[in-house]
């Protein structure tokens, strides 16, 4: 595959309007130089992001954030991995923050279920049911992490009437586990993964799923694509996923981005022309 870096930014800058999903531009990663990354991802032609908190520490700074660069979006949960960090009165404040409405709210999360860490099923379950509780009051999409718990997540979600679905963030499943998600009003974050030639599975799912589901992700500062293991993951690198599922689908790049723009403000509510 040949990494967008090569080619002149221009070219995508005019055929792009690309909004990164799923970054965590609030961690400390990228506290030092945040402008610069932000500028390099507008050159890009990613000129929108969606900020997901992984716990409350993180949950007054997001407003600031957005106040700050209006394109950055966000939204506020509870990270799995986390919830043993967390108080008892947490979802009571979540309920506190999402009744005020702050500017740039666009979903719950970061929340789901990962059965990969040492952190109690029944907890991460408890946390999870309460945020998707919030989300169908408040209607806001959820963005879930899901690792390991496949089959418990979906039982989970399907107990819930989520009038605005959701995302499944950073899809590495199969065609039929995605279907099962589409089928709940869901869509699925695409990101680095494909660019490994190791994914069959999920390579072989982004090709044939609906266009009209998926979205673009980089899930920075980890997950890198490949050809950039080793480095802090960027939003710029975003139209290197954009390219390689447009290989993987056959259709243009600019058929692909324009749809991808689309499927992001339906989702998230967002404006792709300013």
């Amino acid at each position: 595959m040949q990494p967008f870096s090569y080619l002149p930014y221009s070219i995508f800058r005019s055929i792009c309007l690309l909004t990164d999903t799923h970054i965590h531009l609030d961690l400390q990663e990228y506290a030092a130089d945040l402008s610069l990354v932000l500028e390099r991802s507008q050159l890009a032609g990613v000129n929108r992001w969606v900020v997901p908190a992984i716990g409350s520490a993180y949950w007054s700074a997001l407003p600031m954030l957005h106040q700050q660069y209006p394109a950055i979006y966000y939204a506020l949960g509870l990270h799995p991995w986390f919830l043993s960090q967390e108080k008892e009165s947490v979802i009571a404040e979540l309920d506190e923050y999402l009744k005020s409405k702050p500017a740039g709210l666009v979903a719950i999360g970061e929340c789901g279920l990962d059965g990969a860490v040492d952190v109690p099923m029944s907890l991460q379950i408890e946390m999870l049911e309460k945020q998707l509780a919030l989300a169908s009051r408040y209607q806001l999409p959820v963005i879930l992490h899901c690792r390991k718990a496949f089959n418990e997540l979906l039982r989970v979600v399907k107990q819930f009437d989520l009038p605005r679905g959701g995302v499944w963030h950073a899809f590495s499943g199969s065609r039929q586990q995605a279907e099962q998600f589409i089928e709940l009003n869901f869509m699925l974050g695409i990101g680095g993964v494909i660019t490994y030639e190791r994914a069959e599975k999920t390579r072989k799912a982004v090709a044939k799923l609906p266009i009209d589901s998926l979205l673009l992700e980089t899930d920075g500062p980890t997950m890198p694509l490949a050809g950039h293991q080793g480095e802090r993951n960027e939003p710029a690198y975003l139209p290197e996923v954009l390219q390689e599922l447009a290989l993987l689908r056959h259709t243009s790049v600019m058929e692909l981005s324009q749809k991808i723009a689309i499927n992001a403000e339906k989702m998230f509510r967002i404006s792709v022309s300013s």
